[in-house]
């Protein structure tokens, strides 16, 4: 059975150890902050330190830009793999949310010319941050327990609508400058304590659109934990994944709900810094599999 490489943008937002453990080849996007680009996963287990820290600066009003991985850094990460004569999967934020997913299209084509004997499977998770890690983590697992590349590619076709994402921002202006809302809707939303409901839809590409509204941090929430009970599917048998953008404490609190709704295994993590720059400070986000997207 022929070798294959598992490699992700670091929108997957997957936690350093299990990087790590399943040796995950992380191609990181990259901020620019005060006129000098930094990477948006270091490989030295520091991401925590890091979003804080990114975090804080946003909160401070530091304007920070991200920049998509490109066709050439795509490129000089995958080569190595396949001239040592194996195939590579690559997982991308979904492709309405960045040009990623594009942009490994083209390598795929220039590599796959150069080593024909070679695959390289550009994957798009229809998803964003966790969203794209669970998959991520699933595909690394079944790799890790002997399934062949075909395999993992089968159960990913049958399952990456089925990756349900619910996500509620603190401050509606960072969707405003990302042109997810208006500013008058933001400034209204703002003045009346309105909450967005976010969610990855069923379209190709996927969209991040919102699904509901409502007034005040704790009731958003709380339609956060009904979207769970509603829509999830097995949750004692699954990975479900919370990620937050400087919010810890309501981060360990979504995780004992959908715990008492009978979630076993629940990541808690950092919100990737790629779009946490577009959905800004205080965003949290859930993620497990649950009913099709597409229904």
């Amino acid at each position: 059975m022929k070798d294959f490489v598992i490699f992700a943008d670091s929108a997957a937002n997957v936690p350093f150890e299990l990087v790590k453990r399943y040796d995950i080849k992380i191609i990181p996007f990259l901020y620019n902050l005060e006129g000098v680009d930094y990477p948006c996963f270091t490989d030295d287990g520091n991401f925590e330190e890091i979003a804080k820290d990114f975090y804080a600066k946003i909160n401070e009003g530091a304007d920070i830009k991200t920049t998509l991985v490109n066709q050439a850094r795509i490129e000089e990460a995958v080569e190595p793999v396949m001239k040592d004569g194996k195939d590579a999967v690559i997982f991308t934020i979904t492709a309405d949310m960045s040009g990623t997913f594009n942009q490994a299209t083209k390598a795929k084509a220039v590599l796959e010319e150069k080593y024909p004997d070679c695959k390289l499977h550009v994957l798009d998770s229809a998803n964003a941050s966790m969203g794209e890690g669970l998959q991520v983590i699933k595909f690394a697992e079944m790799k890790d327990a002997g399934e062949s590349l075909e395999a993992c590619l089968k159960y990913w076709e049958d399952s990456v609508y089925k990756i349900n994402s619910f996500v509620t921002v603190a401050d509606l202006k960072y969707l405003r400058r990302s042109g997810r809302v208006s500013g008058i809707v933001a400034l209204a939303g703002t003045l009346l304590n309105i909450k967005p409901i976010l969610w990855a839809n069923g379209t190709s590409p996927a969209k991040l659109t919102m699904c509901a509204r409502e007034r005040g941090r704790k009731k958003s929430l709380a339609a956060i934990v009904d979207a769970f009970k509603e829509r999830v599917i097995n949750p004692a048998e699954q990975t479900v994944a919370i990620t937050h953008a400087d919010c810890k404490e309501d981060a360990l609190w979504l995780a004992e709900q959908v715990k008492a709704l009978g979630a076993k295994d629940v990541i808690i993590e950092y919100y990737d810094l790629c779009t946490g720059a577009h959905v800004g400070p205080g965003t949290i986000a859930l993620f497990f599999l649950g009913k099709d997207r597409r229904n």
